[in-house]
């Protein structure tokens, strides 16, 4: 929105800074920084008061989560609200992948807060039922997808790029949209499955729009892809300016997450997160990146569905418990040690990713 400003300069004062993405998704960063510790500790405050038990423990988790009780959920808010308002303020109007992005983050987050809510009131950890919220995120993940085939180029429209090798891309036709639908929807899984320890979530979420907001801005110059051999995808570089806010919005909310916790995400904010990782990915024809980069968010994923098919066939289980990060608890790894390092890999992870940008 503040993009405007740029038709005052006369090409060589301070409005025409607005014309430049860097400096805009700096300013969405500051922005999205600000309001998450301006909004924080009210909104925690007003949690509390309507939250009389705070999020409900799982029974069969960990006993050492029981000294968590009373602690409030729909953290997510905490980053969802100045996420939106530094992205609407900083963004370019007329960019159809940000809307794009900001319908789905928003969407899931709807989902979330629903799911959330009824935990809160139902005073137990199930939410909505699983099909439920399955059915409205692939819905959309669907509607997306159906209005990036009509904004991509027609040589990147439902078509599939491949890491390393830059000549490649399969047309996918019509089973893009499933495709899609996927890659959206189990990031958004992933994200709300790896939310289960103070910061766990939030740090790898914010390693990940770092690294797509590089990509985003690479993708979306004609000289950077053409150097890089990376296909050039018109206005996504805009992207990097969500990217920017939601890493701003990601270190307000850990501020107050950081052990121990004041709030917690709950998956208002993991499955909004998620799904917008989703999105980026697609919409940056970067998809099989988002699978290197959000590592791992795909190794919890895994480790739940490994768990519950093993048990299924032989009656036993492969880890102690499901998802992953609770399998380490149970063999007495402290909470911080499990975060730390779980943050450690996913640095790693997606500086391998990037490197991918290179390796042609």
């Amino acid at each position: 929105m503040l993009y405007f400003l740029n038709s005052f300069t006369d090409g060589g004062d301070f409005f025409n800074l607005f014309r430049y993405i860097t400096f805009r998704a700096g300013g969405a960063f500051f922005t999205a920084l600000f309001f998450g510790f301006l909004l924080g500790k009210p909104l925690i405050r007003y949690l509390k008061s309507v939250q009389e038990n705070g999020q409900p423990i799982r029974e069969d988790g960990p006993e050492k989560h029981f000294l968590k009780a009373g602690t409030p959920t729909m953290g997510g808010v905490l980053i969802l609200v100045p996420l939106m308002v530094s992205s609407v303020l900083w963004l370019r109007i007329d960019n159809y992948y940000l809307w794009l992005i900001l319908f789905v983050t928003f969407s899931f987050g709807l989902i979330g807060f629903w799911d959330d809510y009824t935990k809160v009131v139902k005073g137990n950890s199930r939410g909505i039922s699983g099909k439920i919220r399955l059915s409205l995120g692939l819905l959309i993940a669907l509607i997306f997808t159906l209005l990036l085939i009509q904004v991509h180029e027609p040589d990147l429209s439902g078509k599939l790029a491949v890491p390393v090798f830059k000549d490649i891309l399969f047309d996918l036709g019509i089973l893009f949209l499933p495709f899609s639908m996927l890659v959206i929807s189990g990031s958004a899984n992933a994200v709300n499955l790896t939310d289960g320890l103070d910061g766990l979530a939030i740090m790898p979420v914010m390693i990940a729009a770092g690294s797509f907001g590089i990509i985003s801005y690479l993708v979306g110059r004609v000289d950077f892809s053409d150097y890089l051999d990376l296909h050039y995808v018109a206005g996504v570089g805009e992207i990097s300016i969500f990217c920017s806010a939601l890493i701003g919005a990601g270190l307000g909310f850990l501020w107050y997450n950081a052990p121990p916790a004041a709030v917690f995400m709950g998956d208002t904010g993991s499955l909004a997160l998620g799904g917008a990782l989703g999105a980026i990915a697609v919409s940056t024809k970067n998809e099989f990146v988002l699978a290197i980069i959000g590592g791992l968010f795909v190794m919890e994923a895994l480790s739940v569905i490994i768990q519950v098919l093993y048990f299924k066939i032989t009656g036993r289980r492969v880890f102690l418990m499901a998802p992953i990060h609770h399998h380490f608890e149970k063999l007495g790894w402290a909470e911080s040690q499990i975060v730390i390092r779980f943050w450690i890999i996913s640095v790693i992870l997606a500086l391998i990713g990037l490197a991918t940008l290179k390796l042609r």
